[in-house]
């Protein structure tokens, strides 16, 4: 009888860490489908290699940014010279946004991605999705969040603080959002 419950504790234990240790690797993380990857029909394409890769798509649409949600998104970027050109190349069509989760979801998609510069994508990772749709260092068909700092506050720019707080839907107020994910 005290083995049995010995055994059983001890279970329990295992359990306990196993969800302890499963819920805590758990992120989200902002995938973005850029105009070129929009325009270029990959959207199917890439949702596929999400889903394939173990992600599980939490909400998805497609907003047309104007220049001033490009300005805001990219902030951080615009002491770079290419700043004009990036907000340019954002609202020249619509992007598909997707908050995607797993264990490492920022890491994963990173790497799922591919270097920035496509042109050296389809040279050193000839399987990523860069290689797949993208042109070069700007057209470069896809973005990802770099962190968990920036997967936060990219996901609230798109989606609100529904998924942080799992309260409250209030997308970017200037978001031209074209369709919802049960539009889609």
């Amino acid at each position: 009888m005290a083995r049995a419950r010995v055994l059983l504790l001890f279970a329990a234990l295992l359990l306990c860490r196993y969800v302890t240790y499963a819920a805590a690797e758990t992120e989200r993380t902002l995938a973005m489908i850029k105009p070129d990857g929009v325009s270029g029909n990959y959207m199917d394409k890439i949702k596929e290699r999400v889903l394939e890769s173990g992600f599980k798509i939490r909400g998805e649409m497609l907003v047309q940014l104007d220049e001033g949600n490009a300005t805001l998104f990219y902030a951080e970027l615009s002491s770079k010279s290419f700043f004009p050109t990036l907000v340019k190349y954002m609202t020249s069509g619509p992007v598909f946004v997707m908050v995607l989760e797993k264990a490492n979801a920022i890491a994963d998609w990173r790497a799922l991605i591919g270097p920035t510069d496509a042109k050296k994508a389809k040279i050193t990772h000839p399987e990523s999705i860069r290689a797949l749709c993208g042109t070069d260092i700007t057209l470069n068909c896809v973005h990802g969040s770099d962190s968990h700092k920036s997967a936060s506050r990219e996901i609230a720019f798109f989606f609100g603080t529904m998924f942080s707080t799992g309260h409250v839907f209030s997308p970017h107020d200037e978001l031209r959002v074209i369709k919802k994910h049960d539009e889609l």
